[in-house]
């Protein structure tokens, strides 16, 4: 198994989160993520291009929003919820509740 690096919940940086929600692509991806537990990565290449896609999960993995685990050939993303809230509380709803509603979901 890949060992993939993930910060430390205490480390993480409000500029970095910051940055990382930043973008509409990424935004979708974490909407996407805090309604089901656990997606293969796969299941967002209706957000971009398969390569663009890397980028964004690295992005949102450098900056502590979601979970990466590999598991034989596939990866699977996962949704910090719990330890972003610690850190920032009321920061991540605030985000996803926009992102929806910019959405229109």
């Amino acid at each position: 198994m890949n060992d993939i690096a993930h910060p430390q919940p205490e480390l993480l940086s409000l500029s970095a989160v910051l940055n990382a929600l930043a973008d509409p692509i990424r935004r979708r991806i974490l909407v996407r993520l805090a309604a089901h537990a656990e997606t293969a990565c796969g299941g967002f290449n209706d957000c971009a291009p398969k390569t663009n896609l890397s980028y964004h999960f690295a992005k949102l993995r450098e900056a502590g929003l979601i979970q990466t685990r590999q598991e034989g050939t596939q990866r699977f993303i996962s949704l910090r919820r719990d330890e972003i809230e610690a850190r920032f509380p009321g920061l991540l709803d605030s985000v996803l509740r926009a992102a929806e509603e910019e959405e229109g979901v």
